[in-house]
C-alpha cells in the first residue's frame, strides 16, 4: 500500500508549490492572524529587552536586536515543526491501512477547506464573528495564562530560555490558520516532509511579526493594508492547487 501522499503521489512541482504555498500564505496571514493574537507578546517581550538597556546606551542596533526575538521565533517555529513531522507521521500511518488508502486526497481537500474558510472570513467578516467569538476567546485565554506561566517560569522572558518558552507555548495556540497548514503537512506522508512543510509556513509568519517588534504597533500600515487584501486571494488560490491536488489523489 502506498503511503499517504507520497513522492510518487505529488510531482516535485507539485510539492514544491505546497511548500511555497506555506510560506506566502503564512506571511500575508500573519499580518491580519498573528500579529492580534501574538502581538501583545511580541511587544511585551521586546519592551523588557529595551528596558533593561541604560537609557544613554540605547541607540537604533539595540532597538532592531530587541524586535528580531529570535529565540522567541526559534520557540514557534520548533512547535510548528514538531507538530508537522508528528502529523505526516500519523498520515503515514494511516495511508498503510487499506480502509485508508485514498486517505490522502481526503486531508488534502480537507486542507482545502481550511483555507477556504479562511479566505471566505476575510472576505465576509461577519463569517468570523457568527459563532466562534466566546469559543475562541475562551481557549485563547487558557492559552495567554499558559504562556505567561511559562514565561515567568523563564524570568519573565528573559534570557534565551525564557524568550524560546514563550514562543513553544504560543505556538500551541488554537488557530484555524495553523490547522489548514498542520492538514497539508499531515497530507506529505513522511515525517521529515511535515516537518519542513511546517517550518517553511513558520517562516513566513516571522515578517510580521518582526516588524511588528521593531516598529510597535504602527509597523508599516499601508504594507499591513495591503497584505490584508492580498490575504483572501492566497488562501484561495492555496485552497484551489489542494483541492486540484486532493481530487487528482482520490481519482488516480
Amino acid at each position: 500500500m502506498r503511503p499517504l501522499c507520497s513522492t510518487a503521489g505529488l510531482t516535485a512541482a507539485a510539492q514544491s508549490g505546497v511548500l511555497v504555498g506555506l510560506l506566502v500564505a503564512g506571511a500575508v496571514g500573519s499580518v491580519a492572524h498573528c500579529g492580534p493574537m501574538c502581538g501583545p507578546f511580541v511587544l511585551g517581550q521586546v519592551a523588557g529587552r529595551l528596558a533593561r538597556i541604560p537609557a544613554a546606551g540605547l541607540c537604533e542596533r539595540h532597538r532592531l536586536g530587541a524586535g528580531l526575538l529570535l529565540p522567541y521565533h526559534l520557540g514557534r517555529i520548533s512547535v510548528y515543526t514538531t507538530l508537522g513531522a508528528a502529523a505526516a507521521w500519523l498520515g503515514g500511518a494511516l495511508g498503510q491501512r487499506a480502509w485508508f488508502a485514498r486517505g490522502g486526497g481526503v486531508v488534502l481537500i480537507l486542507a482545502a477547506l481550511l483555507f477556504a474558510d479562511q479566505a471566505l472570513r476575510r472576505w465576509f467578516p461577519r463569517l468570523a464573528r457568527a459563532g466562534t467569538g466566546v469559543g475562541r476567546g475562551v481557549a485563547g485565554a487558557l492559552v495567554a495564562r499558559l504562556a505567561r506561566l511559562i514565561g515567568r517560569a523563564g524570568g519573565e522572558g528573559r534570557g534565551f530560555w525564557g524568550e524560546m518558552a514563550m514562543g513553544a507555548a504560543l505556538g500551541f495556540l488554537p488557530c484555524g490558520f495553523l490547522y489548514a497548514a498542520l492538514a497539508v503537512a499531515a497530507a506529505s506522508g513522511a515525517a521529515w516532509r511535515g516537518a519542513v512543510a511546517m517550518a517553511a509556513f513558520g517562516l513566513g509568519t516571522m515578517p510580521a511579526l518582526v516588524a511588528l517588534g521593531i516598529a510597535g504597533g504602527a509597523a508599516g500600515r499601508t504594507w499591513q493594508s495591503l497584505l490584508r487584501a492580498a490575504s483572501p486571494v492566497i488562501f484561495a488560490a492555496n485552497a484551489l492547487l489542494l483541492l486540484t491536488l486532493g481530487l487528482s489523489r482520490l481519482l488516480a
